[in-house]
């Protein structure tokens, strides 16, 4: 159990009146009006409730100093988390130079957002560059073919002909984050496949794989008619030869296709094919940025504390750091995590990023008598300054897609720009309850991942964005610890799509540099999503006489949605639980404990594939989970009587 917390004065108003009155005849033995209507009583009565305060105050100093000790122990409130997202910037034309966004640009909400406007602002910068198209290759299982000449000609030539055979196209230049539009003239002789649903995937070579390519926009109904097909290259491009030619390559490749949807009679045939740049994608954050400041000057003393104008502060990037300057010039001094591993001469420093405090390492006595240093000391009166830093974060930060649209940066040749998926990451300051919370967990942890419970608690604390956390142990000797995190995601009424549990790689990298320093040596460490199975529920119930019945169906199926989410279900409303069994009694006992539910006269399971939609297999009254697992409510429908 937990150590009781000391109670320093328990005395309450009532007893500081009756002290008084009981001191009354031993004092001033000639008052004995002690009624309420006396006015000596009544000082008596405002003097107890001022006792009363000082005494509440007093009674706050345990826990007080309990967040004392914890700051003690280096444990900090976690920073808001800084929502990101990727800004898509349209061209007013097809132009024949580069155009730039510089970083740093600035990109708000658009009016129709209540509130306050939120700000993103670009990280990196956007070059735009006309793409020069040098080769056109179809490749198949056998041989490669350059079509160059014959579309040089006019002479049409067949695009593929069997599964994984590919077109090819490559360009001069890297198309990193290029929103490419190629103009293509084709027969019609592609038919019989659903023009929204070809079965074509476009890939870019990354230096490494081929990666994905998503279409933004196609005219062609799947390579069948001239029209456009607008590609949103990704963040890396590399060279790659393919036949005789070295080139950045983008392709198309046939593949099956997806189930309800037909293949080709017969496959197209490409006669002309050009390629220009339309647009671009870069990413942004939900921060501003503030230019150089100097934030102080040194007395030359160890444990020096400056603090920065603003906060919170984002986590730095290249080119954001302290500098000292002093009589021998400018120094850029190096960020770490603690003092630990600082030398006397490790000119080192530590940046809070919740209060943007920025601390020099301190002296401390040894039990010999000596005296040693973590961390060099700026010389006195050497100037402290920061080369500028960014502020911002919070849940506020992660707005829906096509909601930054508002332009604060003039950009030339820019028409449009707008996030074309929803901002995510942002998470709001850690309480002072939170704290309170983790911090015993912390300190029970040791700091090493050993256990099952220390490689869920440090993954908790890696990052505010991290919901929940499950750790399976290795199958055998030498197998991975797999860790099973599902991400923070905002509350919502609708049902949650697979790709939202997705995990970020800047979320996983943020992990791994947290584990892998306390990690025990040859542990390896995999991170993954859980095991996501959709579940379809289909129940009858009868309402009770004289309740709205869509009333009830609707309070029905929220019911079953909240209780069956990875997030907000489960008998604590905190996710459900790993490998908890899903049975039709449970659901039905659920229902009939909500108002206007009568009786619930049946229910049936079902295993959904959230990927395709559809269900799986027949109806059954029990749904197991894997240690691996989760629920995600997928299709509910209620029936009512």
């Amino acid at each position: 159990m937990p150590l009781p917390v000391p109670t320093l004065d328990d005395r309450k108003f009532q007893d500081f009146v009756d002290e008084a009155k009981r001191a009354i005849p031993r004092h001033c033995p000639e008052w004995t009006n002690h009624n309420l209507n006396d006015p000596g009583v009544a000082l008596i009565e405002l003097f107890a409730w001022m006792c009363d305060q000082l005494t509440y105050r007093l009674n706050q100093v345990p826990e007080r100093l309990y967040l004392q000790f914890l700051d003690l122990l280096g444990i900090q409130p976690f920073a808001p988390g800084v929502a990101a997202a990727d800004l898509t910037f349209w061209l007013s034309d097809v132009l024949d130079h580069e155009v730039r966004v510089p970083a740093g640009s600035q990109i708000a909400t658009g009016s129709g957002i209540i509130g306050e406007a939120v700000v993103f602002g670009t990280t990196e910068e956007l070059v735009m560059v006309p793409p020069v198209l040098t080769h056109v290759v179809a490749t198949t299982a056998e041989k490669t073919k350059d079509l160059m000449p014959s579309l040089s000609a006019g002479i049409a030539e067949r695009c593929f002909e069997v599964e994984g055979d590919a077109l090819n196209l490559g360009f001069a230049q890297p198309l990193i984050g290029q929103a490419l539009k190629l103009t293509l003239s084709a027969t019609a002789q592609g038919a019989g496949i659903h023009p929204d649903h070809p079965p074509v995937v476009w890939q870019s070579w990354n230096g490494q794989d081929w990666a994905p390519v998503p279409v933004h926009r196609d005219t062609t109904g799947g390579l069948n008619r001239a029209g456009e097909i607008i590609l949103l290259m990704p963040r890396t491009h590399g060279a790659r030869v393919i036949g005789d030619a070295t080139a950045y390559w983008v392709r198309a490749v046939l593949k099956d296709p997806d189930p309800g949807h037909p293949s080709y009679l017969r496959p197209p045939d490409l006669l002309r094919i050009s390629a220009d740049v339309v647009g671009g994608t870069t990413p942004a954050e939900h921060s501003e940025l503030v230019p150089a400041e100097v934030i102080g000057r040194s007395d030359g003393r160890p444990g020096q504390v400056f603090s920065t104008s603003r906060s919170p502060v984002a986590p730095r990037r290249n080119g954001e750091h302290v500098s000292v300057t002093g009589p021998d010039g400018e120094d850029v001094w190096t960020e770490v995590a603690d003092f630990t591993r600082s030398g006397p001469y490790d000119q080192h420093f530590v940046w809070d990023s919740a209060s943007g405090a920025i601390r020099f390492g301190p002296s401390v006595r040894q039990p010999s008598g000596w005296v040693k240093r973590h961390g060099a000391v700026p010389p006195e009166g050497a100037l402290i300054s920061v080369t500028g830093y960014r502020v911002g974060g919070g849940a506020i930060g992660n707005v829906g897609a096509r909601t930054l649209v508002s332009p604060r940066t003039p950009l030339p040749y820019i028409t449009t720009v707008t996030n074309l998926k929803a901002a995510s990451g942002g998470s709001d300051p850690e309480t002072v309850e939170e704290v309170k919370a983790r911090g015993p967990l912390a300190l029970r942890t040791g700091r090493r991942a050993v256990t099952a419970a220390d490689f869920e608690q440090l993954t908790l604390e890696s990052s505010p964005r991290i919901a929940r956390v499950r750790c399976i142990a290795p199958a055998g000797p030498g197998g991975p610890v797999r860790l099973l995190v599902v991400p923070q995601l905002l509350p919502t009424d609708a049902f949650r799509s697979l790709d939202e549990f997705a995990l970020e790689d800047a979320l996983l990298q943020q992990v791994t540099a947290a584990l892998e320093p306390r990690r025990l040596v040859g542990t390896r460490i995999e991170l993954t999503t859980p095991y996501y199975i959709g579940v379809s529920v289909e129940t009858t119930i009868r309402v009770t006489a004289g309740r709205n019945a869509a009333s009830v169906r609707y309070e029905a199926e929220s019911l079953l949605r909240t209780w069956l989410d990875p997030l907000d279900g489960g008998a604590d409303a905190t996710g459900w639980p790993f490998d908890k069994t899903l049975t039709a009694a449970a659901i039905a006992l659920r229902l009939e404990g909500l108002d206007g539910v009568m009786a619930v006269e049946d229910v049936h399971l079902y295993a959904y594939d959230c990927r395709l939609g559809t269900r799986g297999g027949a109806a059954t009254e029990v749904l197991k989970l894997e240690a691996d697992s989760l629920f995600l409510p997928a299709e509910l429908t209620v029936i009512t009587r």
